[in-house]
């Protein structure tokens, strides 16, 4: 019988989705034992929702429980840091939302601090877990793709004045970003997971759909370590909401589905150059087995590297390899240069984009 973790959730804004789609559908290796939340009604509502009766809005009070096993964080970006060390060091596991943390500075330390821990920490990338993103991957790792050419990225959603009215949300100090940060980082993290590295990039970003702070507008021009050149577009201001990759690859043109929130998934659209690469591509995924999609898939893998002592399903350099690329686009944005990775300490935004 495979082990039970308690897991306390932090934060029930995305924490309600964590519980929904990713412990619920695995009642068999997670328990959520404890929702903390600093709203009391919050705490009621997802309390009787989800049949959970210790309910805190006192953190401290929950590193202090000795039968947890599991911190969930999925607070507001700025506090993400300090709660991830504190867990940490008090011997838990920890999964964490995106972003990780609020720079490059601060993943490095952060670093430091898991290499030192009892527990594992776990960035939270969902949209990877998805059939049409791995038989891609599959194809790419086995060769059959051939040379990456081009790729496009695209997030196009809807985010307007009642989004806009959660206090931390708009906002340099407390979401870190805008467009980027919150919403087409997912994406841009699959485009790096199936083309590779990113080797250079030049950015523009504006804030032409609401009244905020940061960005809801972005057009980015890409070069890949490979060689193959990337444009990556995202708004705030869609009437329809699509988010959509298409990866031109030598022997093989990829497309995404193009569900808002989950591009991952199946139905990807799959064209071979030749009938040849079409009979390998089909031999090559004969047999497949449909994964667990999303947050559930990613919740399973954490449990399977926490049983197994696997490394974990996604990585704290996975999520610094995107820190690094939210980075490069902000300094390239505002000093209207392009920049070449990779983005070491000698950058001006290496402790933080958050100045002008």
């Amino acid at each position: 019988m495979s082990r039970i973790f308690n897991v306390a959730v932090i934060g029930l804004g995305i924490g309600a989705r964590h519980i929904r789609e990713g412990y619920m559908p695995n009642t068999d290796i997670f328990k959520v034992a404890t929702l903390c939340d600093l709203d009391p009604a919050r705490l009621k509502q997802y309390g009787e929702e989800f049949s959970v009766d210790h309910r805190t809005g006192d953190f401290d009070a929950v590193l202090a429980d000795p039968s947890i096993d599991v911190v969930d964080i999925c607070t507001p970006p700025n506090t993400h840091y300090d709660l991830i060390v504190k867990a940490l060091a008090s011997g838990k596991h920890v999964i964490c939302e995106k972003p990780l943390v609020g720079s490059l500075e601060e993943i490095d330390r952060l670093i430091v601090h898991e290499k030192a821990a009892k527990g594992r920490l776990m960035p939270i990338f969902q949209y990877r877990y998805g059939d049409g993103v791995h038989k891609a991957r599959r194809i790419i790792e086995a060769g059959l793709a051939g040379k990456p050419y081009i790729a496009t990225s695209e997030t196009h959603w809807t985010r307007l004045a009642d989004y806009y009215a959660v206090p931390w949300r708009g906002k340099w100090a407390t979401e870190l970003g805008g467009v980027l940060m919150t919403h087409a980082i997912h994406i841009n993290d699959m485009l790096s997971y199936l083309m590779g590295p990113v080797a250079s990039l030049f950015a523009r970003v504006a804030t032409r759909v609401n009244p905020i702070e940061v960005e809801d507008c972005v057009s980015l021009s890409l070069e890949m370590a490979s060689g193959a050149l990337a444009t990556v577009s995202a708004t705030l201001g869609a009437a329809e909401e699509t988010s959509r990759l298409k990866l031109c690859f030598e022997n093989v043109t990829f497309e995404s589905s193009h569900a808002p929130y989950h591009p991952g998934g199946d139905p990807w659209t799959i064209i071979p150059a030749n009938p040849e690469v079409d009979a390998k591509i089909e031999a090559l995924l004969e047999g497949w087995v449909p994964m667990k999609q999303l947050f559930s898939g990613q919740m399973r893998d954490f449990h399977d590297c926490l049983v197994n002592d696997k490394p974990t399903p996604v990585t704290t350099e996975d999520s610094r390899r995107s820190l690094e690329f939210l980075t490069a686009c902000y300094w390239s944005a505002r000093q209207k240069q392009p920049v070449a990775f990779p983005i070491g300490s000698d950058n001006a935004y290496y402790d933080g984009w958050r100045k002008s």
